[in-house]
C-alpha cells in the first residue's frame, strides 16, 4: 500500500497540509481531488522527495520512501519536466536508462508506447515542435517506460483530446490491473467519477471526504427527487409540500427538499395528485459532491 500519513507542511508560516493522511491499495485507481491550492501537489512532491514534510511520513509495502524507493514509483508531474530540445524517443531512453533499464528494452518499451499513445512526430521533431497534446501522452510515457511499482500523476489529463484521454485511461487501468497502486490528481471530475476505485477530497490540506464514488453518494446531504407523475393537474410540481421545484419537463419534476420536509409526506402528497410512475432520489454527481464538501 502506498500510505501518506499524518502530512504536515507549512510556507512562510502558511499550512498548505495540515496532518492529511490517505491510503491507495495496491490494484486501485485512486482519485485524488481538490481545488487549486487544496495541497494536491505539495503531497505528491513529498512522496517524490521534491519536498520534506514538517511533519508525518509517506510509505510504501509499510516502508518510508526514500531514494531507493523513489526509484520505484512512476511520476508525472502537472508541470512539463522533458527536455524541449530533444527528440521524445531518445529521452524516454534515456529516463528508462536512470531506473536501470536496459538500453535495448528501454528502446523497445519507447517505440511500443509511443505507438500505443498514438504520438506523432517526424524522426528529427525536438519534444516542442509536438502539440502540447502530444507533450502530455510522452510525458506519461516516461512515468511509466521503467514499469514502476507505484504511479503518481498530477493532472495526467490535462490538455488531451478525447481520443488521446481514453488511451491514456486505459493504460492506468492496465497499470492497476497489474496490482499497482494508481494515485492521480484531476480537475476533470467526470472522468474521476468515471475511471477510478476510489476517491479523496481534500480542502484546505486536510480529507474531508473519501470513498467510493456510490459511498459518497451515500454520504452526501442531498435531497434532490425525481418525480413523474400521469393525470396530474397543471403546475402539480407547485403543489407539493416542503419542496423547491428546480425542473420540469412533461409528467416530469426535479425538487428538492427543505430541510424541514417529509419524505413519507410529500410520497402521499403526490400519489393523491395522480397516478405516481416514478418516485426516488436523483444521484449527485462527483462534481456536484465536490462543491458540497468544499462549501461546508
Amino acid at each position: 500500500m502506498l500510505e501518506f500519513d499524518g502530512l504536515t507542511k507549512s510556507f512562510s508560516g502558511r499550512p498548505v497540509l495540515r496532518g492529511l493522511s490517505l491510503t491507495v491499495r495496491p490494484g486501485e485507481l485512486y482519485g485524488f481531488c481538490g481545488a487549486n491550492g487544496a495541497g494536491k501537489t505539495t503531497a505528491m512532491r513529498i512522496a517524490l522527495g521534491v519536498l520534506a514534510p514538517d511533519a508525518g511520513e509517506v510509505r510504501w509495502a509499510g516502508r518510508r520512501v526514500d531514494a531507493e524507493v523513489r526509484r520505484r514509483i512512476g511520476y508525472m508531474p502537472e508541470e512539463r519536466g522533458l527536455y524541449g530540445k530533444m527528440r521524445p524517443r531518445d529521452q524516454l531512453v534515456y529516463f528508462a536508462k536512470l531506473s536501470g533499464v536496459p538500453r535495448d528494452v528501454a528502446a523497445r518499451r519507447a517505440d511500443e508506447w509511443l505507438e500505443r499513445l498514438g504520438v506523432r512526430a517526424g524522426p528529427k521533431d525536438p519534444l516542442e515542435r509536438l502539440s502540447l497534446g502530444n507533450q502530455q501522452r510522452v510525458q506519461l510515457i516516461a512515468a511509466l517506460i521503467a514499469e514502476p511499482e507505484v504511479l503518481i500523476l498530477d493532472e495526467p489529463f490535462s490538455g488531451l483530446d478525447p481520443v488521446a484521454t481514453d488511451a491514456m485511461a486505459d493504460a492506468l487501468a492496465e497499470y492497476r490491473d497489474r496490482g499497482v497502486p494508481v494515485l492521480f490528481s484531476s480537475h476533470q471530475l467526470d472522468l474521476v467519477e468515471r475511471l477510478c476505485d476510489r476517491v479523496g477530497i481534500i480542502r484546505d490540506g486536510v480529507l474531508v471526504a473519501e470513498g467510493t464514488v456510490a459511498e459518497l453518494r451515500r454520504t452526501a446531504d442531498h435531497r434532490e427527487l425525481r418525480i413523474a407523475l400521469t393525470g396530474a393537474p397543471e403546475n402539480w410540481p407547485r403543489l407539493l409540500p416542503g419542496v423547491e421545484v428546480l425542473a420540469e419537463s412533461g409528467d416530469a419534476a426535479t425538487v428538492r427538499m427543505r430541510p424541514d420536509a417529509d419524505l413519507g409526506e410529500l410520497f402521499h402528497a403526490a400519489r393523491a395528485l395522480g397516478d405516481l410512475r416514478y418516485f426516488g432520489r436523483r444521484e449527485p454527481s462527483l462534481a456536484e459532491i465536490f462543491r458540497e464538501a468544499m462549501a461546508a
